[in-house]
């Protein structure tokens, strides 16, 4: 029996799906126009675009396994068209997603790297040195309270943070549910965990409330907040800190680097979109994304396969929802704040996924 082709987008390591994929499967890693011609599955990472031109050039295709779930690079009307499911692997990077966006989170609130940069250049001294925030006491606003959120919310809560939560989807039943307006006006910090489709969440008006010094961090979607934004919040001291795992347009590369408006800042922490990719992580992502390939490619169902559009999850950024479920007995004084020093954001504009 000649064996069905799987062909993959992007890197996908043979190693981690063939033994899932099974022996009636030939997997190509680095497809042909003639291995797309006969392919009838396709495990396609966060970064490959695949629209109707890409879908016609694979006339056999019977399924698409998105490794993560984010689809939004992936023509849904077009599979949808061709009957041809999208699947998911909901959960498999969840962890890695909320251990690297909270220790993002901390490292910033602790001014790790301006720390570090103080020792390397030779400066000593308490006098001098970055006074860390700190955790134990500080307010963390979750924007989005999906698995990630959960997760990060959890963390948060060990380290004695208090939580607030902002999903108009989801409430929380162990932390304060709150409008997104109250979410960033009480915070100390914030971290994204919501999809990109709804658009731009995080805006120069919603900022407005913030307190002096808050500390951002998005591991989600770079379409949630926009980089100007954020450049304009840390020069004029709104925002004491940035963490990011996404960009505009991804790869980042060195030229893009040299002009970006939040280079150059010492509350600013970067990562290029690999908090979801540790080891256990990627191993579960491929094993979940193949398995729903040898599902379809046998007859069966596959375990989690995205809508026919990506769901809206969030309001719009000043639109309220219900009141809080309650109110805390008391709320302490708020933990240090450090304001930061005055920067100056490059003039030139930004020009720019987990699995």
């Amino acid at each position: 029996m000649t064996p069905r082709v799987v062909v993959g987008l992007g890197p996908v390591d043979p190693e981690l799906v063939v033994p899932v994929l099974g022996p009636s499967v030939r997997f190509v890693p680095d497809p042909t126009p003639e291995d797309f011609a006969i392919a009838e599955g396709a495990i396609v990472r966060a970064a490959v675009d695949v629209d109707r031109t890409l879908l016609d050039r694979m006339p056999a295709l019977r399924v698409l396994a998105r490794t993560g779930v984010g689809v939004d690079r992936i023509d849904l009307g077009a599979a949808a068209e061709r009957g041809i499911p999208v699947t998911i692997t909901p959960g498999s990077n969840a962890r890695a997603v909320a251990e690297g966006a909270f220790t993002m989170l901390a490292s910033l609130i602790k001014r790790m790297g301006e720390s570090h940069a103080h020792v390397v250049g030779g400066r000593w001294g308490i006098a001098a040195a970055p006074t860390p925030g700190d955790l134990f006491g500080a307010t963390l606003a979750v924007i989005g309270y999906g698995r990630i959120g959960r997760i990060v919310a959890g963390f948060a809560a060990a380290f004695g943070m208090e939580v607030l939560v902002h999903d108009p989807f989801v409430q929380a039943e162990t932390h304060e549910n709150v409008s997104l307006d109250d979410a960033v006006r009480r915070a100390d910090a914030i971290t994204l965990h919501l999809p990109g489709d709804g658009g731009e969440l995080v805006t120069p008006d919603l900022l407005a409330a913030a307190r002096p010094g808050l500390v951002l961090v998005n591991c989600a979607r770079a379409s949630l907040v926009r980089t100007e934004t954020l450049a304009r919040a840390l020069a004029d001291g709104t925002l004491g800190g940035v963490g990011l795992d996404v960009f505009d347009t991804e790869p980042v590369t060195a030229a893009a680097i040299d002009t970006h408006p939040l280079v150059g800042h010492p509350g600013v922490m970067f990562s290029p979109h690999t908090t979801g990719l540790s080891e256990r992580a990627l191993v579960e992502t491929m094993r979940l994304a193949a398995e729903s390939v040898r599902a379809v490619l046998h007859g069966r169902a596959p375990a989690a396969v995205a809508p026919a559009a990506p769901p809206h999850r969030h309001t719009p950024p000043h639109r309220h929802t219900p009141p809080h479920r309650h109110t805390p007995p008391h709320r302490h004084t708020p933990p240090h704040r450090h304001t930061p020093p005055p920067q100056t954001p490059a003039s030139e504009p930004q020009t720019g996924e987990h699995t």
